[in-house]
């Protein structure tokens, strides 16, 4: 499955469509950012306004990061249960949000592209709160982080964004990205590597980060991995708004009467379909991937994984 090319667009086009775009990727972008903003002002005010000593007391986290990152231990989580889902939306450090904004970007585009909006959300949100359980579990758990557990804590959205990359690679893993110094490499090769680093990054510094976007990573797998196979946790639990995805596979059964096709029907009924494809192909090398519907692409997918 070959990728897609946007259309051309400027960075300003980029950056407007990024921030300010009616879609759910967006507003992710957006929340993310304005906490990011609202955090940074904040603590260069207490800064600024501070006594000495406090000025350099050295603290890792802001005063509204302590209110709204992830403690690793269950006594610290209950006096403030809102952390499981505040903490991925929370980054304090500019590389931080800006790694994770990019990635959630690019990842955000394709998920839409082939998953929904209203599924970009709830794995969004579904892989941060397991990547937190994954936190939680691992730090009252492994007895190496003992000593570390009550001044511990989780803050950023990797564990989410790695959901939503995690769970396109799985659900079209032979789709190719263009990486630069690379070329195209499948999607399926990338979520390995991601993977592969974060597991091999536990023993390097930040062994609670690496653990939770491993939880991410899970889900991300996990839902993509149901979904192929026909289950939509999502609309199983009776989330709004989300109908199932439509598979368009060919059937040998004529379903005006509930008997088989004859071979002249049979033979028809394909000699339509590939026609079908024939001219969406056609239309590929005309306008490019990106002019094709929904339904086009959803059709031209489904038929490159029966071949």
């Amino acid at each position: 499955m070959q990728g897609y090319h946007q259309p051309q667009r400027n960075t300003g086009e980029m950056l407007k469509q990024a921030f300010l775009g009616r879609n759910v990727l967006s507003r992710l972008i957006l929340i993310n950012t304005i906490i990011f903003l609202i955090v940074n002002v904040i603590s260069l005010f207490t800064y600024l306004f501070a006594a000495g000593p406090m000025a350099e007391s050295g603290l890792t986290l802001s005063i509204i990061g302590r209110y709204l990152a992830l403690p690793s231990s269950f006594e610290a989580l209950a006096t403030k249960p809102w952390s499981i889902i505040t903490y991925m939306f929370l980054q304090e450090d500019f590389m931080h949000i800006l790694f994770n904004l990019i990635m959630l970007y690019f990842g955000g585009l394709l998920f839409v592209e082939y998953l929904g909006e209203k599924r970009l959300l709830w794995t969004y949100l579904a892989g941060g709160i397991t990547g937190a359980l994954f936190f939680l579990a691992a730090f009252n758990f492994f007895p190496v982080f003992e000593p570390i557990k009550e001044s511990s804590a989780a803050l950023g959205a990797s564990a989410s964004v790695l959901a939503i990359i995690i769970s396109v690679a799985t659900y079209v893993p032979d789709y190719k990205v263009h990486l630069l110094f690379f070329g195209r490499v499948k999607l399926k090769y990338l979520a390995i590597i991601f993977v592969v680093i974060d597991i091999l990054s536990i023993q390097s510094g930040n062994p609670g980060g690496h653990i939770a976007h491993l939880g991410g990573a899970f889900w991300g797998f996990l839902y993509a991995l149901l979904l192929k196979n026909g289950t939509d946790i999502y609309h199983f639990l009776n989330f709004s708004g989300l109908s199932p995805i439509k598979k368009n596979r060919f059937s040998t059964e004529n379903r005006s009467n509930k008997r088989p096709y004859s071979d002249d029907e049979y033979n028809a009924i394909k000699k339509k379909s590939q026609a079908k494809i024939d001219e969406i192909l056609d239309k590929i090398s005309k306008s490019g991937y990106s002019s094709l519907t929904k339904e086009e692409k959803e059709l031209l997918f489904k038929t490159s994984k029966k071949n």
